[in-house]
């Protein structure tokens, strides 16, 4: 029997922090927009774009984005903390 092949639905999701702390989850990004040799720069583009926009009908415009990162993707780890013996190695 065949494999059920998966259907994408067309939206990649973005968790988003803004240099004021605050922080959204699961932003909708259409998968057409971002790709290609850009990556996710494309992304931070949209997301700008929906923020005035969203600013501009509430008359509370948002602040700057800080960092945008994919929902699924880990945080990157803190290498500073780690571990080492005496010698300087792990």
């Amino acid at each position: 029997m065949a494999k059920k092949q998966k259907i994408p639905n067309g939206f990649v999701l973005f968790d988003v922090l803004y240099e004021d702390g605050t922080r959204t989850s699961n932003r909708k990004v259409p998968a057409s927009e971002i790709g290609g040799l850009d990556g996710d720069a494309p992304a931070r583009v949209f997301v700008e774009s929906q923020d005035r926009h969203i600013g501009e009908m509430s008359g509370i415009p948002r602040g700057r984005i800080k960092t945008i990162m994919r929902s699924d993707a880990k945080p990157p780890r803190d290498r500073s903390s780690r571990p080492q013996d005496s010698t300087g190695k792990l």
